[in-house]
């Protein structure tokens, strides 16, 4: 158990935690419900506004809507901010950091034309949708997902390095065996057409016309497809390993969640859950 001193909140911020950060009682989730469909309203609106018809003739109309849902959003964001204990926990959290981000773009546009537009990373907070929905077996299996990248993350560095290396072999080879007159003009250019073969896209606005660098580029495409195969397999290894957790509550100080199901404190500031 920690020693850390936790911070108490009054009965009304305890009441504002449970409908904000919770969806285990009904005004919770009514709260999140009306939450999402603010913020696809608001992504719609950004959308059409992007459309130059639609502007022409309901611009004005869908600026003050955008208004509208952004004082709502900033509403939203002081209101979690105060029904914590510790507030920088939120606000440097990965949803904190999205709810910040989300309402200042048309902050911006006061001074910076065309900031607005960027109103559309409000979609990433649909996010929050699997809680509302209380579907505990997607929140688990994210979880499991969440833990198993981080604890292959290293191996994935490593690998991704070794791809790198890799493209930097074989485009300065293609640069050897190519002339400029297919395209091949410079080694950085030749390390381009190495990484749209090996990741199997092919582009095609550069192809090998001698026989050695065709054969080449046929290598390179068959380790392309061994390549794809290995961070599935880096990651697959790590699920088999992770514990299904279906814990979604939150902290009252921090606002943390992925807690063990079985949890009585918070794992990253202490307090009692």
């Amino acid at each position: 158990m920690s020693n850390k001193p936790h911070i108490k909140l009054s009965p009304w911020q305890q009441k504002l935690h449970e409908v904000i950060f919770e969806a285990d009682t009904r005004a919770g989730k009514w709260f999140d419900i009306l939450l999402l469909i603010l913020i696809i309203l608001s992504v719609i609106t950004v959308m059409l506004e992007s459309v130059p018809s639609i502007d022409i003739l309901y611009g004005e109309e869908l600026r003050v809507l955008e208004w509208v849902f952004t004082l709502l959003f900033t509403l939203e964001y002081i209101a979690r901010l105060i029904s914590i204990g510790k507030p920088l926990k939120y606000v440097f959290s990965f949803y904190g950091i999205i709810d910040f981000i989300s309402i200042m773009p048309t902050y911006l546009g006061i001074f910076i034309t065309g900031t607005h537009t960027l109103s559309i990373i409000r979609s990433i907070r649909l996010l929050r949708v699997f809680r509302i929905l209380k579907l505990t077996q997607f929140i688990g299996e994210a979880n499991v997902l969440t833990k198993a990248l981080k604890a292959s993350r290293a191996k994935i560095i490593v690998f991704l390095f070794a791809v790198l290396s890799l493209t930097f072999i074989l485009g300065t080879l293609m640069y050897l065996i190519e002339s400029p007159e297919s395209g091949f003009t410079s080694i950085p250019i030749s390390i381009y057409w190495a990484i749209v073969t090996l990741t199997t896209v092919g582009y095609g606005d550069i192809a090998p016309a001698t026989v050695i660098g065709q054969t080449l580029a046929s290598f390179i495409m068959i380790i392309g497809y061994a390549i794809i195969a290995v961070p599935t397999g880096i990651v697959g290894a790590e699920l088999s390993k992770t514990n299904l957790n279906s814990n979604t509550q939150a902290c009252k100080s921090c606002s943390q969640e992925g807690h063990d199901d079985n949890a009585v404190h918070c794992k990253y500031c202490g307090s009692k859950l």
